[in-house]
């Protein structure tokens, strides 16, 4: 029986050998909104890879709608550059297409020399704080035809479609919705009304490009937003995107920006967006295409052989692993890396206008200068270290055509990776480690576990080089009664070494401390399985299962000594793990230093006022020191040497990824 993912499907006319699409997605890698060698060989890595089709962009139709990191497809002057893209993916198998985009209210007037955005209606956003200028009859007439005359040049650069986004709180989905437009005339009011402007503009493309051209539109199938667009009326919007403006696909993303439903994060479950593309599947006779945390071949094969959706979109599971598709096409699937969602390099970089890269893969946006090559002068190499960035070292070095062994004090290779993936929602971190260790296995890396490195080991085994990647251990700060037996280490509690009391208070309020304090706080919530069971029998209320899933048997305070809790997590992630620690009842306790630990509980001093907390156990997240001490015994022997992660300076998972790469590549 053929495997679905692989089976070839038709959009228009247009044939694709698999149903992997690759969807369009921010990369911040143009220059001046011309195409860069940067963009070419991003694109080419995933071409080769083996997605079916490659949506590159956004795009901009005009000098409003974006910013100069993005594509421009608003002039003929990037014409040339477009074509290079069209070349390069077809070249390397794949279809390709360019999404379109007019960011609206959600542009910056910093992007556009102090100009003031446009949109439907000049309603504040949230998510610039800055009010648009409501568009004239006479913009949006300028407006439809900008798209067209964009859709036109992607077609002349030699792309196989075009796709128009339509969602994600957009300018087009600004239109739509009722939260944004309030206007009087043609293009407000009724939902016939606010459908007209993405209408016409999908008419005025298909008639720029032909009929035989493909059209895709890139839409919500719900935009999460109270007040907003819900499934329904974004139904009878694809009918009439299909049935009245000819489009042949539609790609089903969700919520807008400002959204407070998580989108991409780890606690969004695999596939769980199934649902709406299978809504909209269900109403229209095209091609319809899933899309969001479809992270592995298994998620997506099922959301299709389940007639959810007949195209999955996997997009930052192609930054984590350009060679997916090939991988689980050749039966490999044990070797891919999986997206662990994290949004470190691909979403938060965006914020930072610096380009994607990724926790996963270290050579993301670097393809045109981290090319793998062998040395010519093999080295024996020592690691020191299984977590995250020994592994990435050992993989490189090994890469390089060194001889690697790795060393790993503890029973399993993983590190930290492990403490990162304990909390609800952040398994994905778990699964990195076990796909480092796969590829450490195909690379038939030795690996030594249990055993620690002395000195006496380094004169046995004679390394040319060494990489030390020991990580870290966790702080023990001076506060008095810390030796207390019911004072325990948030790191033992995230791998449920130790039992807590029903009261637990937790010194330190960095992402360990929230980490903590929300796996402690779903003790005893329902788990997922009952909930469905109880549900479909109907045996609670909603709002009662809702109070069981979030309200667990621990009572959970967490004191940070400065004014702020989680300062080291990512802005994407941040909103979403403070807003499960409101949901969950966690008590949080900012500007508190705390005193002494006593039998009963601890003593803190808040606003120079003293109280003392009962607690039954009181868990330290106090962050970590380095686990560096044999650096002075191996820069003593005279063998070079490089620290990297945690070993070096206290970090992220992404710190000690892409520096034990680039240390074994050194090398």
């Amino acid at each position: 029986m053929q495997d679905p993912l692989f089976a070839p499907i038709r959009i228009h006319n247009l044939d694709i050998r698999n149903r992997i699409y690759l969807p369009a997605m921010h990369l911040g890698m143009a220059d001046n909104f011309q195409v860069t060698d940067q963009i070419i060989a991003f694109y080419a890595e995933r071409a080769r890879g083996g997605a079916g089709m490659i949506i590159t962009g956004f795009a901009t139709v005009d000098e409003l709608a974006g910013n100069t990191l993005n594509i421009g497809a608003h002039d003929d002057a990037f014409i040339p550059g477009l074509t290079r893209l069209a070349d390069v993916i077809r070249e390397n198998g794949a279809k390709s297409g360019v999404q379109l985009n007019h960011s609206g209210r959600y542009n910056f007037s910093f992007f556009l020399n102090g100009r003031q955005p446009v949109a439907p209606s000049p309603i504040a956003s949230r998510l610039t704080n800055e009010t648009p200028k409501e568009m004239t009859a006479e913009e949006i007439a300028e407006t439809i035809d900008h798209f067209a005359k964009a859709a036109a040049r992607v077609r002349k650069a030699g792309f196989d479609a075009v796709e128009v986004l339509q969602g994600t709180g957009y300018l087009i989905s600004e239109f739509l919705s009722p939260l944004t437009n309030k206007r009087t005339d043609a293009y407000g009011g009724s939902l016939e009304n606010r459908m007209r402007f993405g209408l016409d503009v999908m008419k005025a493309i298909r008639k720029a490009v032909g009929d035989d051209y493909p059209l895709i539109v890139r839409m919500n199938g719900n935009d999460f937003m109270p007040g907003g667009q819900g499934r329904t009326e974004l139904v009878e919007y694809a009918r009439a995107l299909v049935n009245e403006a000819t489009v042949n696909a539609l790609c089903i993303n969700v919520g807008w920006h400002e959204a407070r439903v998580p989108q991409i994060t780890a606690a969004v479950p695999r596939g769980a967006f199934g649902y709406l593309s299978r809504g909209i599947k269900d109403a229209v006779d095209v091609p319809v295409i899933a899309s969001h945390r479809i992270n592995d071949p298994e998620t997506a094969r099922q959301l299709i052989a389940d007639g959810m959706c007949d195209m999955v979109a996997m997009g930052r599971s192609l930054i984590a692993d350009p060679d997916l598709p090939e991988k689980a096409r050749t039966g490999r699937e044990n070797e891919i890396v999986h997206c662990v969602a994290c949004a470190q390099g691909c979403f938060d970089n965006l914020f930072k206008l610096k380009h994607v890269e990724c926790l996963c893969n270290p050579r993301a946006g670097y393809e045109t200068r981290l090319s793998v090559e062998k040395t010519a002068a093999p080295k024996k190499v020592m690691v020191i270290g299984g977590g995250p960035a020994g592994m990435n070292a050992a993989i490189a070095a090994a890469d390089r055509g060194h001889s690697v062994t790795l060393y790993e004090k503890f029973d399993r290779l993983g590190g930290q990776l492990f403490l990162a993936g304990a909390p609800p929602g952040r398994e994905e971190f778990a699964q990195l480690a076990l796909d480092l260790e796969a590829q450490i296995r195909c690379r038939n890396i030795d690996v030594r576990l249990g055993q620690a490195v002395d000195a006496a080991l380094m004169d046995a085994e004679k390394p040319d080089h060494i990489i030390l990647a020991a990580g870290a251990r966790p702080m023990t700060p001076p506060i008095p009664g810390i030796e207390l037996p019911h004072v325990v280490q948030a790191w033992d509690v995230l791998l449920d070494k130790v039992y807590t009391g029903r009261r637990v208070v937790i010194v330190g309020g960095g992402a360990v401390g929230v980490e903590t304090a929300l796996h402690l706080a779903e003790k005893g919530t329902i788990p997922g399985d009952t909930l469905k069971f109880l549900l479909i029998n109907r045996a609670e209320d909603p709002e009662a299962l809702y109070e069981m899933a979030v309200k667990g048997t621990k009572k959970v305070v967490l004191i940070e000594m400065i004014d702020k809790i989680g300062k080291d997590f990512g802005k994407t992630t941040r909103w979403g793990m403070l807003q499960d620690v409101g949901r969950f009842g966690i008590e949080t306790r900012t500007a508190t230093r705390a005193l002494e630990i006593t039998p009963r509980g601890i003593r803190v001093e808040a606003g120079g006022a003293a109280e003392e907390i009962a607690a039954d156990t009181v868990v330290i997240a106090a962050g970590a020191r380095s686990t560096n001490e044999l650096q002075a015994v191996i820069e003593a022997k005279g063998i070079p040497c490089d620290v990297v992660g945690d070993a070096k300076t206290i970090g992220l998972a992404f710190d000690a990824v892409h520096q034990g790469f680039a240390a074994g590549m050194a090398i």
